[in-house]
């Protein structure tokens, strides 16, 4: 424990309980939306279905983020060696790849729609576009966070024996990435084995 850290009874920094407490009634949220995505998957009303989906662009971009948690590992390092220099680089990194992710997805969107995979098109449709968008909106607040301590880190707001911002940002990071692990595999992967059967 940190000097100035506010312990539970657990143990653990309150502001850290709270992290994982918020982030477990996440996955809650999610799962839910995985559970009607999953609903509706067959409930297209004669539109597109999970046909239009285009697996390997989607596979590039889901590396992308994924490889976004180890630049967020290497920033959570580099702030516990003390090197704040290497630290803003790996935070700057994690954002910028977080950025590609979502530049991703709303080209994506951008193909559905034209393709006719409107919001409203059909159960399936709606279900869709709330599960991956609710990701997107995870991941667009991920990179604020992440912009957000690095200026913190900039102004001496955050200093080199405070790693707690990093690890706490570093946790909603690789929820946000451990998430669309889940959502690819039920919505891109998942469709297309039994496609193949």
């Amino acid at each position: 424990m940190t000097a100035g850290a506010h312990e539970t009874t657990l143990g653990l920094d309150h502001r850290k309980l709270g992290m994982w407490t918020f982030l477990g009634s996440e996955f809650l949220f999610f799962g839910g939306f995985i559970a009607a995505y999953l609903l509706y998957l067959d409930a297209t009303a004669g539109g597109p279905g999970v046909d239009i989906y285009d697996i390997p662009f989607t596979t590039i971009s889901s590396f992308v983020l994924l490889m976004s948690s180890l630049t967020m590992v290497l920033a959570h390092h580099a702030h516990t060696q003390g090197d704040m220099r290497r630290m803003r680089m790996w935070i700057l990194a994690t954002a910028g790849q977080g950025a590609i992710f979502l530049g991703g997805q709303v080209f994506e969107f951008n193909v559905f729609y034209r393709e006719g995979l409107n919001f409203t098109e059909s159960p399936f449709a709606s279900a869709f576009y709330v599960l991956t968008g609710f990701h997107g909106v995870h991941v667009f607040i991920g990179i604020l966070m992440l912009l957000s301590l690095y200026a913190l880190t900039m102004t001496g707001k955050v200093k080199p024996g405070q790693p707690l911002k990093t690890e706490m940002i570093g946790l909603y990071w690789h929820f946000v990435d451990i998430i669309w692990v889940l959502i690819f595999g039920v919505v891109y992967l998942i469709p297309e084995l039994t496609v193949l059967d």
